[in-house]
């Protein structure tokens, strides 16, 4: 009897020992094994190039902003229909996000990557491609003979348009049949739209590897260092849109010295297409690294070593499941669906989580608008040129942001701040912000003094009407009402065209022509001095200056006071869902705030500020083209006063979403946000569901199962 136990109880001893053999085989197998690097597939080359590829989609991306006023001009277009245009980069994005999210990590990431970036690359030369495809642009003019022409003699205004208006039909009406199609910026849309899906797996797949195979306390680090590195592009994007907006768009084709038109003019139109395909090449030498990448990089020693422990019970528990089942569960798709709704309706009913939702779509929205038509509103408002718009935003707005961002990142660390205390900082600079551009209401100029359009001939301001431009001065000119070729006259007054001014001599050529004789100068009560007028619109009042000098200083307080509340506002998103569910909130985050802010908002923006045009151009064929001269007063209220209309609600709905954070974890010991949140990512089950206790959106049986 005790030898037949003896016996079993060896053959037990055995049957156990088999399983931790192999338990012991397999974690030999999968202890650290050295082996050789080099430089060019170690991690440091990983993060260079991902950095440059981060420096160049934003470049791309922000020149895409900086030229938004030249694609308007350049192809006739209205404001909505250029924020459209603008608009497709989310929309390409969006058609590939999901692919990417679930696929993306089972490949080669690397050349995923360089992939992506080679698409964007393609997407900004294809963006650049109908310059070459639709001739020399030909600007609106009312005399295309005096400036065609390479003589100085004297030419009357008032009868170009006398003798000789059937044969310019008969030329407008040949250019019209000659002229390419008007759809040419559908090009431009697609390739906006496929920089969106090439820039699509540069972030998530880039961040990923980088946590795969960098050691935990490094990541937070090179992350700051991308985003760092990330804000840069848009600072050159600004200096390099404003560089190419200040060359003439046909540079090197066309005789400059017979262009009539100057950088400050509502007609010009810069080099656009250079700028794209600046943006192509980078993107092109971006992807160009990432081809020459390994799939996957050895774990650092170190890295290893801390985590040997928890490496070893990781594969010793895969091995008993391997055990334990001879055949794998495969999942069917019913219940990953049912699993993704189960997690949805999770994600959609924590309060927190869909009060902060709300609240940044607002936000979102107001800031999508703002940026978009900031340039044109600094060229509309304050008499700026686009190149010197888009220099000074690039030179004084993004700097106090990128400061902003660190700083707030810093003051987190340092003061250690809860989750309770973030959401509070992050409202005060958010609200401050919004305060601070509040004051822009009242540091907008006067209307350009446009006879016949703002003022009458006598230079009093009058209501617009669309057939005041003519007037007893002119009424022997018998002038066309629908072409915007603005002089300045003598008297600070802008007509709409030489002819309309009743100018009845012209000296000059191109830029330097100047008219005289000009009758409607009389009439204005307060001149006595010369009746001529030079080419181009007068500038603003110096007053006007002083203000623009103030909108800048507020734009700057405004930018960094905005930034410094973004990091903490940034975080909680990543505390106010359960850990598992990080990954699918900000997922959901991403997609909304791109569908239902980064698409629609430049298109609803553009067409209220349609509404505010005093004067269409008009196309070679007689339609409707761009806008040359906007109410600047309704410009103003319009603009600004839609952002401020949309980001106002989402105040109210933050000090909601902190009464809900305030009650939640206010009795808690909520530990510190550092390292972008990634202490809840490595805490074990026991410690999340102490610290999830009943979220909102939780159901019972998840908070059972924690017990």
């Amino acid at each position: 009897m005790m030898v037949e136990t003896e016996s079993s109880n060896i053959e037990d001893s055995n049957r156990e020992a088999e399983p931790a053999q192999i338990l012991d085989d397999e974690a030999k197998k999968n202890l650290p094994v050295k082996k050789k690097t080099t430089c060019c597939t170690g991690l440091k080359t990983f993060l260079a190039a991902l950095s440059f590829s981060y420096l160049s989609k934003t470049l791309s991306g922000t020149i895409m902003k900086s030229s938004i006023t030249q694609i308007e001009r350049r192809f006739d277009l209205t404001s909505s229909t250029v924020g459209f245009i603008d608009g497709s980069f989310e929309i390409g994005n969006l058609l590939v996000i999901a692919f990417i999210s679930y696929f993306g990590a089972k490949l080669h990431r690397p050349r995923v990557i360089a992939v992506g970036c080679f698409t964007m690359a393609v997407g900004s030369i294809l963006t650049a491609m109908p310059h070459f495809f639709m001739g020399y642009y030909k600007y609106e003019t009312a005399s295309h003979t005096a400036s065609s022409a390479n003589i100085t003699s004297s030419l009357n205004p008032c009868s170009l348009h006398q003798g000789v208006n059937e044969t310019l039909l008969e030329v407008s009406q040949a250019g019209c049949e000659k002229e390419p199609s008007s759809y040419m910026w559908i090009y431009i849309l697609l390739g906006n739209m496929l920089r969106g899906i090439g820039e699509t797996p540069v972030t998530p797949l880039g961040i990923s590897y980088l946590d795969d195979f960098a050691k935990e306390e490094d990541v937070p680090v090179y992350v700051a260092c991308l985003h760092t590195i990330a804000m840069l592009g848009p600072m050159f994007g600004f200096l390099l849109g404003s560089l190419c907006a200040r060359l003439y768009v046909d540079i090197g084709s066309v005789d400059l010295g017979s262009i009539t038109i100057t950088p400050q003019d509502s007609r010009w139109v810069g080099a656009w297409w250079l700028g794209f395909l600046i943006g192509g090449a980078t993107n092109f030498l971006a992807a160009i690294p990432f081809c020459f990448l390994p799939k996957s990089l050895k774990k650092p020693e170190e890295a290893n070593n801390d985590k040997s422990s928890y490496g070893l019970l990781e594969n010793m528990g895969a091995t008993k499941k391997k055990l334990s089942s001879s055949k794998p569960k495969t999942r069917k798709w019913s219940v990953i669906l049912k699993d993704f709704y189960t997690s949805l309706k999770k994600v959609l009913g924590n309060r927190m989580y869909f009060a902060f939702l709300c609240c940044s779509l607002l936000q979102f929205n107001s800031f999508v608008g703002f940026l978009t038509y900031k340039p044109k509103y600094m060229e509309q408002q304050y008499g700026q040129s686009t190149s010197k718009s888009n220099f000074l935003i690039g030179l004084t707005s993004l700097p106090p942001v990128c400061l902003g961002i660190f700083l707030g990142g810093l003051i987190m660390k340092k003061y250690k701040m809860n989750i309770i205390v973030a959401t509070k900082f992050a409202f005060i600079m958010s609200f401050l912000a919004y305060a601070s551009t509040l004051l822009h209401f009242f540091v907008g100029c006067e209307n350009y003094m446009v006879a016949g359009m703002t003022v009458s001939y006598e230079g009093k301001p009058i209501p617009y009407q669309e057939n005041a431009v003519f007037s007893e001065c002119n009424s022997d000119c018998k002038c066309a009402s629908n072409v915007w070729d603005p002089v300045c006259g003598d008297n600070g007054i802008t007509y709409v065209s030489a002819c309309l001014a009743g100018c009845t001599a012209s000296v000059g050529h191109g830029k330097n022509t100047v008219f005289y004789n000009c009758s409607c100068l009389q009439t204005s009560s307060l001149w006595t001095g010369n009746n001529s007028a030079t080419l181009g619109q007068c500038p603003k009042s110096e007053d006007c200056s002083m203000k623009f000098i103030y909108y800048t200083v507020i734009q700057v307080i405004g930018g960094f006071c905005y930034a410094l509340g973004g990091t903490p506002a940034y975080m909680i998103m990543f505390r106010c869902v359960q850990p598992e569910l990080k990954s699918l909130a900000v997922g959901l985050y991403t997609l909304i705030m791109r569908m239902l802010a980064g698409i629609p908002a430049p298109v609803y923006f553009g067409a209220l500020i349609d509404k505010t045009c005093l004067k269409w151009g008009s196309t070679s064929c007689g339609q409707r083209g761009a806008c040359r001269l906007y109410d600047s007063d309704a410009y103003r209220y319009v603009y600004l006063g839609l952002s401020a209309v949309l980001r106002g609600p989402s105040y109210l709905i933050s000090i909601i979403f902190y009464i809900l954070i305030k009650k939640h974890f206010e009795n808690k010991n909520s530990r510190p946000i550092e390292n972008g949140g990634r202490e809840d990512a490595l805490m074990n089950k026991e410690d999340n569901c102490n610290i999830k206790e009943r979220l909102p959106g939780s159901s019972d049986a998840e908070n059972e199962s924690c017990i």
